[in-house]
């Protein structure tokens, strides 16, 4: 999940580590707020219906997907919510309970799906238009190699293919093409870092056939030749 200024997003990891890191050039700040499924299940107990289905899914300990697949930018009232986490407004006392205050509320603010009867018509369009992104990317992660053409996708999706990219743009900051190449450069740098494929075997793997193509694509990325990636330490490649 690739987290852009001004945006949220949520994900369920269940036991394995998560892994961030920043591209070239990026400074922006950010807020994690973890919960655990049993927390969860206590505070929204009786409203599992209302759900999103991975949040759902984890609460039921069933089989899901580990990421909802993109993310959405934040409104004004949720860009506040957001600032006032670094600056309660309480003494320090009153902080753990005014926290967890706050933990709930983003609980219902992003992890909730309403139904289609309660929602207003600007708000099943967003939802949908998510929905769509998140299609998209579903997409595009299970054959990075050869991935659908915008026609393809927009037949897969049912919506206009002018549209569809209109809205993934407006909701990822990027156009699908430029999506499409940031989730190839981090799968062959996860395998150039498992040591399982050279440069070469890396390139094909996840569509290019032009070498010089995909090393400029990778340096551009990353800020150094696909060559040199395995190479670098943990702490070279988390500042980058």
């Amino acid at each position: 999940m690739e987290f852009a200024p001004n945006v949220a997003g949520f994900y369920h990891r269940e036991s394995e580590p998560l892994t961030a890191r920043r591209a070239a050039g990026q400074r922006h700040q950010f807020l994690t707020v973890e919960f655990s499924c049993p927390f969860l299940a206590r505070h929204l107990a009786g409203a599992e219906a209302k759900l999103h289905p991975v949040v759902r899914s984890a609460l039921n300990g069933c089989p899901c997907e580990p990421v909802t697949g993109a993310t959405v930018r934040l409104t004004s009232h949720q860009q506040q919510t957001i600032a006032s986490l670094r600056q309660p407004p309480v003494y320090a006392a009153a902080q753990p309970l005014w926290y967890q205050c706050k933990a709930l509320e983003l609980a219902v603010t992003f992890l909730f799906q309403p139904e289609e009867a309660e929602e207003f018509f600007c708000t099943r369009q967003q939802r949908l238009a998510q929905e769509r992104v998140e299609q998209v990317i579903m997409l595009l992660k299970q054959n990075m190699a050869a991935p659908p053409s915008l026609e393809e996708l927009g037949k897969k999706i049912g919506c206009s293919h002018f549209y569809l990219s209109r809205i993934f743009s407006a909701r990822t900051g990027r156009t699908i093409p430029q999506y499409l190449r940031q989730l190839r450069m981090e799968r062959a740098a996860e395998l150039l870092k498992s040591g399982g494929h050279n440069v070469t075997e890396a390139a094909m793997e996840v569509g290019y056939s032009s070498l010089s193509h995909f090393s400029a694509a990778f340096h551009e990325t990353f800020g150094c030749c696909p060559g040199l990636y395995p190479l670098r330490t943990p702490a070279q490649k988390s500042a980058l």
